[in-house]
C-alpha cells in the first residue's frame, strides 16, 4: 500500500544533516607593539638620547657654553677620587638613604598597625598621619626651615618647657644638620609607608590571627610568625621606594640647608647642581651624575633581588 505524503515518515525523503565543519583554530598573534612605537620613539627622544649624550659629556671638560670641548677619558672620575667633597658626599648619600629606609619604615610600620584597629578615631588619624605625604616636599623644607632655626618654634617650645639647655641651631650646627634632615624627611614620608603597610595588614585573613590565638601565641608572636611573613610584599615595596628615593633626595636638602653648615649635609646631587651651576663644571657634575644613577641602579637590584627571594620564601 502506497502511503500519502502526508503519511510518510517525517525526514525519510531529506538527505541526513551534514556534520558541522571543525572550527579553525586562529594561531596565536603577538601584541601588537606597534601601538606602543610613538610612546617609545618619544622617550627615546626625551631620555634616552639626552642621557646618552649626557654619558658623553661626562668624559669630557664642557663648561656649559662653550661649544669647543675636549675629551679628557677618566680624568673627571679620576678627579672625583682625589675630592673629598665628592666622598664626603657620597658618603652622606648612603648614611640618608640607609636612615631613612630604616627610621621611615619602622615608623610606618608602627602607625600602621596602630590605626588597623578598632579605635573610633583610627580613620581620621589616617588623613592626618598621611597628609604631610601630599605636601610639595619644597613647602615641607620651607616650613621645617623657620620651625628648626635659631629663633624657631622648636627652640621657644624647649625655652618654654623649661629644657631651654636642649637648645640647638638644628641646622646650622654641622653635627645635626644632616640628622635634623632625615627627621624632616621622616616626618614627610612616614604616612605614606604606613598607608602600604596598612593596605598589606588589611589584606591578612582574620581567621590566622585567630588560629594563632587558640594556639597560645601572643601579639609578639602573632605579627612575628603571622602577619610579618604575609607583609613581604608590603616591605618590598616600601624598602625600594625608600631606598631610591633616600639616593635620590635633592629638594629637601637644598631647601633646608643648601648642603651646609660647610658641606656638612652635602649629597651627590646637591654636588652636582653646585658644580654645575656654581661652579661651571658640567663635565664633572655629569660624572658624578653618571656615578649616582650607578649606585642607584646596583643597591636597587640588589634590593629587589634580595626582597623578592624573601618574598618567595615567605610565600
Amino acid at each position: 500500500m502506497t502511503l500519502a505524503p502526508r503519511e510518510q515518515v517525517q525526514g525519510h525523503d531529506r538527505p541526513p544533516d551534514a556534520e558541522p565543519a571543525p572550527r579553525s583554530r586562529r594561531a596565536p598573534t603577538a601584541p601588537p607593539w606597534w601601538f606602543a612605537l610613538p610612546a617609545l620613539v618619544l622617550f627615546a627622544f626625551v631620555v634616552l638620547l639626552p642621557s646618552a649624550r649626557g654619558v658623553y659629556y661626562a668624559f669630557t671638560d664642557w663648561d656649559g657654553l662653550d661649544p669647543d670641548l675636549s675629551f679628557v677619558g677618566l680624568d673627571n672620575f679620576s678627579a672625583m677620587l682625589r675630592d673629598a667633597d665628592a666622598q664626603q658626599a657620597i658618603w652622606h648619600t648612603l648614611l640618608i638613604a640607609v636612615s631613612i629606609t630604616v627610621i621611615q619604615n619602622a615608623v610606618g610600620l608602627v602607625l600602621a598597625l596602630g590605626v588597623n584597629t578598632a579605635i573610633k578615631s583610627r580613620h581620621v588619624l589616617r588623613v592626618f598621619l598621611f597628609a604631610p605625604a601630599v605636601i610639595t616636599p619644597i613647602v615641607t623644607a620651607y616650613l621645617w626651615r623657620n620651625l628648626l632655626g635659631p629663633d624657631g618654634a622648636a627652640n621657644s617650645l624647649l625655652g618654654a618647657m623649661g629644657l631651654g639647655s636642649w637648645e640647638q641651631d638644628w641646622l646650622g650646627d654641622p653635627g645635626l644638620a644632616l640628622w635634623a634632615v632625615v627627621g624632616v624627611i621622616v616626618w614627610q614620608y612616614a604616612g605614606y609607608s604606613m598607608v602600604i603597610f596598612l593596605a598589606g595588614l588589611q589584606s591578612v585573613p582574620r581567621e590566622v590571627h585567630e588560629a594563632a590565638s587558640i594556639d597560645g601565641a601572643g601579639p609578639v608572636r602573632r605579627f612575628w610568625s603571622v602577619t610579618r611573613p604575609l607583609l613581604a610584599p608590603a616591605f618590598t615595596i616600601n624598602l625600594m621606594l625608600s631606598i631610591i628615593g633616600g639616593l635620590k633626595l635633592f629638594d629637601q636638602v637644598y631647601a633646608l640647608t643648601g648642603g651646609g653648615p660647610g658641606h656638612a649635609t652635602d649629597t651627590i646631587s646637591t654636588l652636582i647642581y653646585k658644580d654645575a651651576f656654581t661652579l661651571g663644571e658640567f663635565g664633572y657634575s655629569i660624572a658624578l651624575a653618571v656615578v649616582l644613577t650607578i649606585i642607584v641602579a646596583v643597591a636597587s637590584t640588589g634590593q629587589y633581588l634580595v626582597l623578592s627571594r624573601n618574598e618567595r620564601a615567605a610565600s
